[in-house]
C-alpha cells in the first residue's frame, strides 16, 4: 500500500498534492532510471508493464495486464458516484543508440527512451499513489492506461480494440517538452497535433536502352512529374490557414544510367491538422496518380493509407484542466502553438473528449530535442508532473 497518511496531510488540496509529491519523488527517479536503463520497443515492453503492475498491486489498485498485447489498465474507484476520467502514458522506447553517457543510460544496444516515454511512465505511478490516496474524495473513477507502441502509432488502437475506453468519459494525456523549461506547462486549443497518412506509388513504364527513349516508356518522368505535382495539393487545393505537409522521402527505380527502368516506386505521408484537409489531400493525390497514366502513358498505382487521425484537444476537458494546473501551481501554463508531429493519443481523443498536457523538461543550459541520442530531460518534471495531473484529476473529479 502507499507510504502517503492522511495525517501528514492538510486539507488544502494544493499543499496536500505538493507534499504528497514531495515524499514520492525520490522513488519516482528511481523507477524512471530502471526503466531508462531497460528500454523496450513497441509491443515489447514486458518488463516495463511488469514494473507498472507491480506498482499498483503495491498501492492496492486492481489492474489487469496483457490489454492491447502488452498495456496495464489500472482502476481507481472514487467514493461518490461520477465520471470516469483515463489518464494515458506510453511505455515504448525507440531505436536509438543512446550517447548520453548518463550513469543509467541504456543497456540495450540500439534502444533507447529518447522520447521520454520512461518519464511518462512513471509519472502515472506517481499519479496512481496520489489520488489512490485521495480517492474517497473523487465523485467518479480513474483509469490509468499504461500504452505499448506509441512510436508505431499503433500502441493506442490496440488497447482501444480491447476495450479501454469502455466506460470511459473523457481522457487526459500529457507528454514531456524539451523546448519548454521543466516548471512550464502548455495547451493548444482545437487541433494540436497532425494526422499522419502515407502513400506508396507504383509507376510503371517500358523498359529500353537510354539511347532510344522513344521504344520505351519512361516512368522516371511519370514519377518526377508526380513529385512536383504534389506540392501542389499544398499550395493551390487547400486552404492556406489549414496546415498541411506532403513528403515524399523514399524513390526507388532503375539499376544502370543507361536502361530507362521497368517501374519507379515513390513512398511519402501526408500530414494534416484538420479532418478537412485529409480528405482533401487524399483525393487531390489520388487524382494526380490516375492523371499521370494520360499524360505519361504509364500506368499508376496508388495505395493510400490512414494512419492516426489528428488530435483535437477539447474544450470542455482543456479549460478545466488549465484552471486546475494554475490553482496547484500557479501561473506556470500558457497557450502554445500546435504541431505536424502525429501521437496516438489521438485515437482516444477521436472517441471521447480529450486533453493532452504539455509538460516542460528542459534541463537549464540544455537545448535538448525529442528522438535525439542524447536527450536528458530535466527529472523535476516527473514530480511537477504528478502534481498537475493529480489536480486535474481531483479538481474534473470533485
Amino acid at each position: 500500500m502507499s507510504k502517503l497518511s492522511p495525517e501528514r496531510l492538510t486539507n488544502d488540496p494544493a499543499t496536500r498534492i505538493r507534499d504528497a509529491v514531495a515524499a514520492i519523488e525520490p522513488r519516482l527517479v528511481e523507477i524512471r532510471r530502471d526503466i531508462h536503463a531497460h528500454p523496450e520497443l513497441g509491443f515489447e515492453e514486458v518488463r516495463t508493464a511488469g514494473i507498472v503492475a507491480a506498482e499498483l498491486a503495491r498501492l492496492g489498485i486492481p489492474h489487469r495486464t496483457g490489454i492491447g498485447r502488452t498495456g496495464v489498465v489500472g482502476v481507481i474507484e472514487g467514493g461518490r458516484p461520477g465520471p470516469t476520467l483515463a489518464i494515458r502514458a506510453d511505455m515504448d522506447a525507440l531505436p536509438i543508440q543512446e550517447e548520453t553517457g548518463l550513469p543509467f543510460a541504456s543497456t540495450v544496444a540500439g534502444t533507447m527512451h529518447a522520447c521520454g516515454h520512461d518519464i511518462h511512465t512513471t509519472t502515472l505511478i506517481g499519479v496512481a499513489e496520489v489520488l489512490q490516496d485521495l480517492a474517497p474524495q473523487l465523485a467518479g473513477r480513474v483509469v490509468l492506461v499504461f500504452q505499448p507502441a506509441e512510436e508505431s502509432l499503433g500502441g493506442a488502437a490496440a488497447m482501444v480494440a480491447d476495450g479501454v475506453l469502455e466506460g470511459v468519459d473523457m481522457a487526459l494525456g500529457f507528454h514531456n517538452q524539451p523546448d519548454m523549461p521543466v516548471g512550464r506547462f502548455g495547451y493548444v486549443r482545437g487541433s494540436t497535433l497532425a494526422a499522419a497518412d502515407r502513400f506508396d506509388l507504383l509507376v510503371r513504364g517500358r523498359s529500353g536502352h537510354a539511347a532510344h527513349p522513344h521504344k520505351s516508356v519512361d516512368p522516371v518522368i511519370a514519377a518526377a512529374a508526380f513529385v512536383s505535382q504534389a506540392q501542389t495539393v499544398v499550395s493551390r487545393e487547400i486552404d492556406p490557414l489549414m496546415p498541411a505537409v506532403v513528403t515524399i522521402g523514399m524513390i526507388h527505380g532503375g539499376t544502370a544510367p543507361n536502361i530507362i527502368p521497368e517501374t519507379v516506386e515513390l513512398r511519402g505521408t501526408v500530414r494534416t491538422l484538420h479532418r478537412e484537409s485529409r480528405d482533401i489531400a487524399e483525393a487531390a493525390l489520388k487524382r494526380l496518380a490516375e492523371g499521370l497514366a494520360a499524360m505519361h502513358r504509364t500506368s499508376c498505382t496508388l495505395g493510400y493509407h490512414r494512419g492516426v487521425p489528428p488530435l483535437i484537444n477539447a474544450d470542455s476537458v482543456l479549460d478545466p484542466a488549465i484552471a486546475a494546473v494554475r490553482r496547484q501551481l500557479g501561473e506556470v501554463i500558457a497557450e502554445g502553438r500546435p504541431s505536424m508531429g502525429a501521437e496516438d493519443f489521438s485515437e482516444f481523443a477521436e472517441r471521447v473528449p480529450a486533453f493532452q498536457l504539455r509538460i516542460g523538461s528542459g534541463a537549464p543550459g540544455r537545448q535538448d530535442a525529442l528522438h535525439n541520442d542524447r536527450y536528458q530531460p530535466d527529472e523535476r518534471c516527473i514530480g511537477l508532473g504528478v502534481q498537475a495531473l493529480s489536480r486535474i484529476a481531483l479538481d474534473m473529479l470533485a
